[in-house]
């Protein structure tokens, strides 16, 4: 095989066979493929795709291009993946509440990226937390507390690191075939069982509108089940971020409060769902409605924040964080600032990327690769689509290093606002399942 024989075919509108697609992966995690060679085979599938069959083999292929993981436990074994958001700290909340139900959660996380924040950044603002674990300790953290949030380790799908460097100096991150096999790689090599997708739809989300959202969500499903992982998806609304913090320890802080004192919020509706869709397709529950009681159990009765205190002791943070975490959790900044509403009226809509670059900018995430975060800046007290404002009164907080970087995040945020005087109806919160 060569790769130019690949990406002539690839260029005319012909998937190249399960094996060439494995050649052609293995050369990506080797070095044997130039990077002029997997630009091209980026652009390529970006153009004329792969249809479902080539979609499948080559998340199976980049997955076997690395390690695989495999587990005996006496549970089932699954996860979850978001697309990316703001203020989604969904993680936090379910990987607890799914190990106190009987179900082992090896989670492999990631950094932010772009606008949207990531886990392992999350996890970082708790003192001592480390996300980088051995194989043998990760395994053993699963085996005994139910649940780890990790990083991937280097040879997890290394194709896909390799071409996801690629595709993000080519233009070609927006292929449904590219990123699900980017997702499916790597979730598949940490040995699943079962897995569902939080596909975000909406001006925070990568896929912003619900039928695009529906596309990426039915090709992930479907190549998942292809591959023996029992999956399901939720598209779920990111026209607003998901929690009124947005910032690494304000979000840990609000996920505190909900383990603490569980309250109906957006945020704990979502994880519910997903918990419960995990729990009926893993046989814990009879339908995903049962599924929903359970994890609604676990969070009010407070047996999820126990067991999210061991998690977080057995990677390396504060032993009595479950109980003490105000006292460990620093999120004071030099600068905390209100911002006041600049007319009465109703939020009518929000910007919600912008307000993910705005933390960015804040310092809370990475303008460039290798950037240092500080995990204290952000904003809290975030109103929801269809609020009612008053001209003048505080409608949220930012935290920020100094007054310029405050006086330009105020700037931001208030332009990422729309006021109404008219009535609002707000998006629904779960757009559409997707799954068997």
């Amino acid at each position: 095989m060569d790769a130019a024989s690949i990406l002539t075919r690839l260029r005319t509108g012909e998937t190249p066979t399960d094996d060439e697609i494995r050649w052609f992966s293995n050369g990506l995690a080797t070095g044997a493929i130039s990077d002029a060679q997997a630009g091209a085979f980026a652009m390529a599938v970006c153009q004329n795709g792969l249809g479902k069959e080539g979609r499948v083999a080559l998340t199976a292929a980049m997955r076997d291009t690395g390690k695989t993981l495999d587990w005996a436990l006496p549970g089932p074994v699954a996860d979850k993946h978001s697309t990316g958001g703001i203020g989604d700290c969904v993680s936090l909340l379910l990987a607890p509440i799914l190990a106190e139900a009987g179900v082992y959660v090896p989670m492999i996380s990631g950094r932010g990226l772009g606008h949207t924040g990531g886990t392992l950044d999350k996890l970082e603002a708790i003192p001592g937390f480390k996300v980088d674990q051995p194989e043998d300790t990760f395994r053993k953290i699963v085996e005994d507390v139910g649940c780890a949030i990790v990083s991937a380790s280097p040879d997890l799908a290394p194709a896909d690191k390799r071409l996801y460097a690629v595709r993000d100096v080519t233009g070609t991150v927006p292929s449904v075939d590219l990123i699900t096999a980017s997702i499916l790689s790597k979730k598949l090599a940490a040995g699943l069982e079962t897995l569902v997708l939080d596909v975000k739809c909406g001006s925070g989300a990568f896929m912003q509108t619900p039928d695009d959202a529906s596309t990426l969500a039915e090709a992930l499903v479907s190549t998942a089940n292809a591959a023996g992982c029992k999956t399901a998806a939720l598209i779920t609304e990111m026209d607003q971020p998901l929690c009124p913090a947005v910032g690494n320890a304000l979000e840990v802080a609000h996920v505190m409060e909900a383990l603490t004192n569980p309250k109906n919020t957006r945020l704990v509706r979502v994880t519910v769902v997903l918990c419960g869709e995990i729990l009926a397709l893993a046989k814990m529950a009879s339908s995903p409605e049962a599924g929903y009681a359970i994890a609604d159990r676990m969070l009010t009765d407070g047996r999820a924040l126990s067991r999210f205190g061991r998690m977080v002791a057995a990677q390396g943070g504060p032993t009595d964080f479950a109980e003490n975490w105000k006292a460990h959790l620093s999120s004071d900044t030099p600068v905390v600032q209100e911002v006041r509403a600049p007319a009465t009226g109703r939020v009518a809509a929000i910007d919600a990327a912008a307000i993910g670059r705005a933390v960015v900018h804040l310092g809370g995430g990475r303008l460039r690769d290798g950037d240092d975060i500080d995990h204290r800046v952000g904003f809290t007290g975030l109103p929801q689509i269809g609020a009612q404002v008053t001209k003048g009164d505080p409608i949220a907080q930012i935290h920020a290093r100094d007054e310029g970087e405050a006086k330009q995040a105020a700037k931001a945020l208030l332009a990422a606002y729309s006021l109404t005087d008219d009535t609002v109806e707000t998006p629904p919160l779960i757009y559409e399942r997707i799954g068997p």
